[in-house]
């Protein structure tokens, strides 16, 4: 075991990463990432071989391989020791995202930067401003460098939180709306079909929550509300949707047996997997 406090993990399928509190920068089995020695590092986040890091002074680094130009290093090559990484310079970096063969920046400012594969515009980055597919012109295949999305309303409302799955992702609006874009194959998408969806669509069924977080599996999703809320859809082999039944396309609530009080703070999906973070609900004693 590690002799000191891990604030934040992140899991791949090949890489574990950890914060600690005094902000290094950890891969497991432990081990300090010693190029980032000089840096504080608040947030990692780990892909199918790559990693992402930000530091508290919202420098982002990368390595690992660098097919589909995810790296955000402008080359398809891969690197062992983390290589810093060129932000547009109108941005800050807030936050990491990794999938298997693309990546994430949520900036400052609530926008989405992305590169690597956009296979079925899971990163936004196609040129959409309506509710209809983009033209073969309009489609981006890749990006090796951090762009900013394109597709609306990515582009148009402030992000809070985003999550990309194997083939496809999904983005949360400050108004607390949920937007899935990306493969279809197994209903991920919440649109109670299996048609592939370049435009971002606003997830139906989530109305009664408002949701702030959200996680994406190999092609099943996650969404939690204010309130705790869990509900789930896509792919349900395996019991990775929480519940017995077999995959839904439409988004279905999560019963979970618990016999102590508590609230569902944030979630992560990995592959097949699905982890919550919960935190106890402190009941207030009645008023003497």
């Amino acid at each position: 075991m590690l002799n000191t406090e891990v604030v934040q993990v992140s899991a791949g399928r090949t890489q574990k990463a950890g914060v600690t509190k005094s902000g290094r920068l950890i891969l497991w089995e432990p081990k300090i990432v010693e190029a980032l020695l000089g840096y504080e590092m608040v947030q990692v986040a780990c892909g199918a071989s790559h990693v992402l890091a930000v530091s508290n002074e919202r420098e982002v680094f990368a390595w690992g391989r660098g097919d589909n130009g995810r790296l955000g290093l402008s080359t398809l090559e891969c690197h062992n020791c983390p290589q810093q990484v060129t932000v547009p310079p109108e941005h800050e970096a807030q936050r990491v995202i990794c999938g298997i063969d693309s990546s994430m920046v949520l900036t400052v400012k609530n926008q989405i930067l992305a590169c690597g594969s956009n296979r079925c515009n899971k990163l936004g980055l196609d040129r959409i401003s309506s509710t209809e597919e983009p033209s073969p012109d309009d489609q981006v295949e890749e990006a090796t460098v951090f762009v900013c999305a394109q597709s609306a309303p990515l582009n148009q409302e402030p992000i809070v939180c985003a999550d990309i799955g194997t083939a496809h992702s999904a983005a949360v609006t400050a108004s607390g709306h949920c937007y899935t874009f990306g493969s279809n194959q197994h209903g991920q998408l919440g649109t109670n079909s299996c048609r592939n969806s370049r435009v971002p669509h606003l997830v139906v069924g989530l109305e009664t929550m408002k949701v702030t977080v959200v996680a994406c599996g190999d092609a099943f999703t996650v969404a939690i509300g204010a309130d705790g809320e869990v509900c789930t859809w896509g792919k349900g082999a395996r019991g990775r949707l929480g519940r017995k039944d077999e995959e839904t396309g439409v988004p279905r609530p999560v019963q979970l047996e618990e016999t102590h009080p508590y609230l569902v703070t944030s979630v992560a999906c990995c592959h097949g997997n699905t982890l919550l973070a919960v935190k106890p609900v402190v009941e207030e004693s009645p008023s003497q």
